[in-house]
């Protein structure tokens, strides 16, 4: 099986294919050795490092991925996860009875719950637009959204890119659609950076949360939720910290309440600058080489999936990423999975060292297997993923 020569950037496992980028992302070892410098200095003299040194390395790592997102570096603030950033949004928005709060079926199950558990504790009602699936164009998935927006609607969840089915979907239209109703949108973007071109200043949502863990290959616990100017002081931190009550004047309210939440180690942010520059000198074309060779990977394995497997794509090849997904037959194995996740997703791996997320969606026994394609994988690895898939008796 041929391997892809760029595989040697990365530490992965050589006895395991690895096609599952989308989960947790893969770093880099130029990257891991970056934040292994920063935190030998950071221990060498930890007050130096996070009293003096810290707040001019924050901005110029904030600075990096704003220009990477097209963003006002004074928007953006670091978060651990995209979890965090849904979170920290849904936490700070007010609502009254008979508000509504819109998202759809493919929203991801962490996002979900914290919409949930805010509409619970508000006591407004979650409305939830199934999505045509297959899904014929952008189109259908603005059509579905808009038909579940009332005069009661305040908010819309969306994901940018599907966890469930790796779907793109329409954002730019919702948000721009929504925002003229006077309906904001927070916007999902786990998969986002480094995945789609993304320029936060057209898109205009008021809130977006994005993981640089995952296709930006930072190290893990490097994310960012960036809030549109007019809506910041709306929006607080899940941890109030020393910023609640300084007198300084040089930042806003919003970094003040962001930039510091309490010790932790700050270096997979600081790491960012790096990754954007490691992932971008792999390929001639820089970024958009690395976004637009993913992209014709994940088709291409879609392609043969299909080819091997049967049936037919369920999105048009724009609104794939670097992630695809493809039905599988109904009858595969369905006994409790020990480690908790699919039973066929176990076996894939135990068998045959295939790492590659397999979903029931939208319900068992319908399954979906959802392949993630990055810079380290080549097409064989798939013909290997198809010749396992067919190997397992139903």
């Amino acid at each position: 099986m041929d391997r892809s020569p760029l595989r040697a950037h990365w530490a992965l496992d050589p006895e395991t294919l690895f096609l599952n980028h989308g989960s947790f992302g893969a770093c880099p070892t130029r990257v891991l050795e970056e934040q292994s410098r920063l935190r030998a200095r950071m221990e060498a003299n930890p007050v130096r490092f996070l009293h003096r040194e810290w707040p001019d390395l924050a901005d110029a790592a904030r600075g990096a991925l704003a220009d990477f997102l097209d963003a006002n570096p004074d928007d953006l603030a670091f978060v651990p996860n995209a979890t965090t950033g849904v979170n920290t949004v849904l936490r700070s928005l007010r609502f009254a009875p008979g508000d509504e709060l819109l998202t759809t079926d493919h929203e991801y199950n962490a996002s979900r719950n914290a919409l949930d558990f805010v509409a619970q504790a508000w006591g407004v009602q979650v409305v939830v637009a199934k999505l045509p699936w297959p899904t014929p164009s952008p189109q259908a998935v603005v059509d579905a959204v808009l038909a579940r927006v009332t005069e009661r609607t305040r908010l819309l969840l969306i994901d940018h890119i599907t966890s469930q089915t790796g779907m793109i979907l329409p954002v730019a239209s919702l948000v721009r659609t929504l925002r003229s109703r006077g309906i904001e949108t927070l916007v999902d973007g786990a998969h986002g950076p480094g995945q789609i071109p993304l320029s936060l200043r057209e898109l205009g949502a008021a809130y977006y949360t994005g993981n640089c863990h995952k296709w930006l290959c930072a190290p893990k616990g490097a994310a960012f939720l960036h809030v549109r100017r007019d809506a910041q002081p709306l929006i607080r931190p899940l941890v109030i910290s020393h910023g609640y009550n300084s007198r300084r004047e040089d930042l806003s309210r919003f970094r003040l309440d962001f930039d510091w939440l309490g010790t932790t180690d700050p270096t997979p942010f600081l790491c960012i600058p790096k990754a954007i520059e490691v992932m971008g000198g792999m390929v001639p074309g820089g970024w958009p080489e690395v976004m637009a060779r993913n992209h014709s990977l994940a088709i291409a394995a879609r392609t043969l999936l299909h080819q091997r497997l049967g049936g037919a794509p369920r999105c048009p090849e724009d609104m794939v990423g670097s992630m695809a997904t493809v039905a599988l037959p109904d009858g595969f194995p369905e006994e409790p999975s020990v480690l908790g996740l699919d039973p066929l997703q176990d076996r894939l791996f135990l068998e045959h060292r295939i790492e590659v997320p397999i979903m029931p969606w939208p319900r068992a026994p319908h399954r979906h297997v959802r392949v993630s394609a990055q810079l380290y994988n080549s097409p064989s690895e798939y013909q290997r993923l198809a010749e396992a898939l067919e190997a397992v008796p139903r």
